[in-house]
């Protein structure tokens, strides 16, 4: 599936190509040897024998569709000119100060005496002849901007283009960037260095948009791509289990600023040591390498995805684990085509276990899956999670809804592990337990409504405790990428899949707390037991941040019972922490860790401030001493409603402490939802048009008035604590 074919032709009039494609299931019945284990992921087992994506074939991962024909375009391309290239090495790099190209070019036809030139980023080199068949040319570019991942700074292209004789050869956009590993003191962390800065790697592992199709278009991934950079992600997986994407995409995360951590198709299997399926390999590696030379946004090659923990969960020895063959031929090729990536042999690995979390690369079920506390994401010493937090996200507009009891068809595509006595929705119900004090099998049937929201909330809420707990000042965590970032398939139970983002491209509520943990400055609020409440400020820009740091406890949501503000400097690509009895001159026990008497406040609010003190504070967070169920009540939650040049708004304000405040409307979609809102400040959302809303090319105004016939907000404003929904209506 993976292999691309060239094959030379001669066309004198009319042609017919024909493709065979032979039927996979009698491939696969045919014996071809014992393997030394079994998974359960996918089926049927000779598939280790085949170069085919898994999609299709996981059992409660995906729908069972499998890909048939050409994947990937068939192009006919014409041999035309005096010469013609035939392979193009093209590579760069970034020493601190300089940028450094090097380029050869394997030319057919080039006569004797034949002269060439490279230009990039407007400086002019020529192309050596070797005297046979290849063109070199070597330039140091002086004082060029690098190519960051968009939090930390700009992800700088220059185009490329070669003159050969008269042709001219456009060899698309290269950034110049180094890369590197920090592995920590002990040698066991992984942590990734780009242009010698430390970035916090954070985002999700990828799920093909057309799972049918097989789409490659750049229309095809450029919204995904777009709303994970709007989330403030800045990683991407591709993992072993899914395919090689095509060109655009890599394209599009060199456009975005995105880093790509590219997985070979490798998953669970005890694959065949044989030189013919190690040739098809290298070759295979080879073409993924030699079409993605040119992207700085491609950062991790890895061997593939749980071969080393699939064997060792299973009890074989440790000899056993590895693959040195398959893993050998993999790392020849990266070393030979992209000697500026990072190998990662398997994910996970690196630790005396391959899936222990506090060495190496690990993916962290601890929270979630395990249903470990919260606590845990601490004491697992997590280093880097190249997956993570996997739930049964709810979407946000389901319209069959959960239903109150276990009907066989949403239980059906709610996600579970093959062979496990409980599935993801079970997890998430032990979290709104542990979180909201609710018994959630009885809320499910005496109030689903309610069930239903408190469920949306809590999965983001336990995602962005664990991503603020990574990012705070002194973790020893340097990423997280959330399995899964979209759902693969739309329907009954699959509203409740692993992806943040729904089938048809709609955020759920999880995606906006993920946009909350993972903004480039950040504040955060942690639990230090006996030692206090900490704030930490972390902030991935290039440049130092003079802000003002404002802290508030409230009681009844409503009484601010402890004021507290202080000038903060956070230092460029870096973070801070103070504790919060700094900012006070009397003690305030915040965590009520010494538990004198009665707590006075349910709530503490952490907020970073610019500019003005009453303006929207550009980032905040809470805690919530007592615990996140809130009691209902009145808070005096208001909505208005205004009309912003062609494009409506909400403005948002509250006299008691609102929880995951979200927007309910037929025909707009709000920017943001699923936010705690504090009294003293208003939140002003925007409202988009949804997709096939009547009038969603957006709204004629005349004197601050919806001309007629045009759609206008009519929607609710809903909050977990409070009584009855605020509702609203734009001026008609």
């Amino acid at each position: 599936m993976y292999l691309a074919h060239e094959v030379p032709v001669t066309l004198t009039g009319e042609a017919e190509l024909s493709i065979r494609f032979h039927a996979l299931h009698p491939v696969l019945a045919a014996k071809k040897g014992r393997a030394r284990w079994r998974p359960k992921l996918a089926e049927p087992a000779g598939l280790r024998f085949v170069r085919t994506t898994l999609l299709g074939h996981m059992p409660g991962w995906c729908p069972p569709i499998h890909a048939v024909g050409p994947f990937r375009p068939v192009e006919l391309v014409e041999d035309t000119g005096p010469c013609r290239v035939v392979a193009a090495d093209l590579r760069s790099g970034y020493d601190g100060q300089d940028g450094h190209l090097s380029l050869r070019l394997t030319v057919e036809g080039a006569a004797p005496g034949t002269s060439g030139s490279v230009e990039v980023a407007g400086r002019t080199a020529p192309l050596v002849f070797d005297g046979v068949d290849g063109f070199t040319a070597d330039l140091t570019l002086p004082g060029v901007e690098p190519w960051w991942p968009h939090t930390h700074g700009e992800p700088v292209l220059y185009g490329v283009a070669a003159r050969i004789g008269s042709v001219e050869i456009d060899l698309g956009r290269v950034g110049f960037r180094s890369l590197a590993v920090d592995r920590g003191a002990d040698g066991t962390g992984f942590a990734l260095l780009v242009n010698g800065e430390r970035v916090f790697c954070r985002g999700g592992c990828w799920v093909p948009v057309d799972l049918v199709g097989l789409s490659s278009d750049r229309a095809a991934y450029e919204p995904e791509l777009r709303r994970m950079r709007e989330a403030g992600a800045n990683m991407v997986r591709v993992g072993g289990t899914m395919l090689y994407e095509g060109d655009a995409f890599f394209e599009l995360c060199d456009e975005l600023g995105l880093l790509v951590w590219q997985d070979a198709m490798f998953a669970n299997f005890d694959y065949p040591t044989d030189a013919a399926f190690l040739d098809s390999v290298r070759a295979e590696i080879a073409q993924l390498l030699d079409r993605t030379q040119t992207s700085p946004s491609l950062a991790v090659l890895c061997g593939g995805s749980e071969m080393e923990q699939q064997a060792a969960m299973l009890g074989l020895p440790r000899a056993s684990w590895v693959q040195p063959a398959l893993g050998a031929v993999i790392a020849e090729e990266t070393t030979a085509r992209r000697p500026d990536l990072i190998q990662v042999p398997n994910s996970p690995s690196g630790g005396p276990l391959p899936f222990i979390a506090n060495a190496g690369v690990s993916h962290y079920y601890g929270v979630g899956a395990y249903m470990k506390p919260l606590e845990d994401a601490r004491r697992a010493g997590v280093r880097f999670a190249s997956e993570c937090l996997a739930f049964a996200n709810l979407a946000e507009d389901d319209p069959l809804g959960v239903p109150a009891l276990h009907h066989p068809r949403w239980k059906q595509r709610v996600p579970r592990d093959p062979g496990a006595s409980w599935d993801f929705e079970d997890v998430r119900e032990h979290y709104l337990e542990t979180l909201y004090a609710v018994d959630p099998r009885r809320l499910r049937y005496e109030d689903p409504d309610r069930y239903r929201r408190l469920s949306r909330a809590v999965t983001g809420e336990v995602m962005q405790a664990v991503f603020d707990e990574w990012r705070r000042a002194g973790s020893s965590c340097a990423g997280g990428l959330v399995w899964q970032w979209r759902d693969p398939w739309a329907g009954a139970g699959w509203g409740a899949g692993w992806g943040v983002i729904a089938a048809d491209g709609t955020p759920k509520p999880a995606w906006y707390a993920l946009k909350r943990a993972f903004r480039p400055l950040r504040v955060i609020l942690t639990d230090e037991g006996v030692n206090g409440l900490a704030v930490h400020l972390v902030n991935d820009a290039a440049r130092p941040v003079e802000a003002l740091l404002r802290l508030t406890a409230w009681r009844d949501g409503a009484v601010p019972v402890l004021k507290a503000e202080r000038p903060v400097t956070i230092p460029a690509r870096g973070a801070v922490a103070l504790a919060a009895a700094e900012m006070s001159d009397r003690f305030f026990d915040t965590t009520y860790a010494y538990r004198f008497g009665p707590i006075s406040h349910d709530v503490v609010t952490a907020q970073v401030l610019l500019a003005e003190r009453d303006a929207e504070p550009i980032d905040e967070s809470h805690y919530f001493p007592k615990g996140r169920a809130l009691p209902r009540a009145d808070l005096g939650l208001t909505a208005v409603v205004e009309c912003q040049g062609d494009e409506w708004a909400l403005r948002l304000a509250t006299g008691r402490f609102a929880c995951s405040v979200h927007v309910e409307d037929e025909r707009f979609q709000a920017d943001d939802g699923w936010f705690h809102l504090a009294p003293g400040v208003e939140r002003v959302v925007r409202l988009r048009p949804r997709a096939g809303s009547q009038g969603g090319s957006g709204v004629g105004v005349t004197d601050g008035t919806a001309s007629a016939g045009r759609m206008v907000p009519d929607g609710e404003v809903h909050a977990l604590n409070a009584l009855a929904p605020v509702r609203y209506r734009g001026n008609a």
